[in-house]
């Protein structure tokens, strides 16, 4: 199987028509029934929601001294919000995926595989869980 990353983004000052307390519930419920389905069928390894960009801390050398900014590391509109990592035997398996994460929270979603590395087995195990 091949890892994958699926990439939850979200544009600065894009704004949304608020939802309800149910439309809330209800979009909680569908991503819980998703991320069930995802740990059911074995393709789940990982995900996170990621706070705000102005919350990020970046580290760099300059020289031999390790330096630490404030702020995201690129000045972007669009930010990573969050990601799953999912096991899938194709890509179009992880489109798939990728397709009911966009429905239920109507985000797009960028897909895109794990590098392999020479010294690293190309098949993964499954997910302990």
């Amino acid at each position: 199987m091949i890892r994958y990353m699926l990439s939850v983004h979200s544009v600065e000052g894009e704004v949304r028509d608020p939802m309800t307390e149910q439309e809330m519930r209800q979009s909680h419920e569908r991503l819980g029934i998703l991320e069930q389905q995802m740990h059911s069928a074995g393709v789940w390894v990982f995900s996170g929601r990621l706070h705000e960009p102005d919350t990020a801390t970046v580290v760099r050398l300059s020289g031999d001294e390790v330096l630490t900014t404030d702020g995201p590391f690129a000045e972007s509109k669009e930010h990573l919000g969050g990601f799953y990592i999912i096991q899938a035997d194709d890509l179009d398996a992880a489109l798939s995926w990728a397709s009911k994460v966009t429905a239920a929270i109507k985000t797009p979603i960028e897909v895109r595989p794990f590098a392999a590395f020479a010294d690293e087995p190309q098949v993964f195990d499954q997910p302990q869980g």
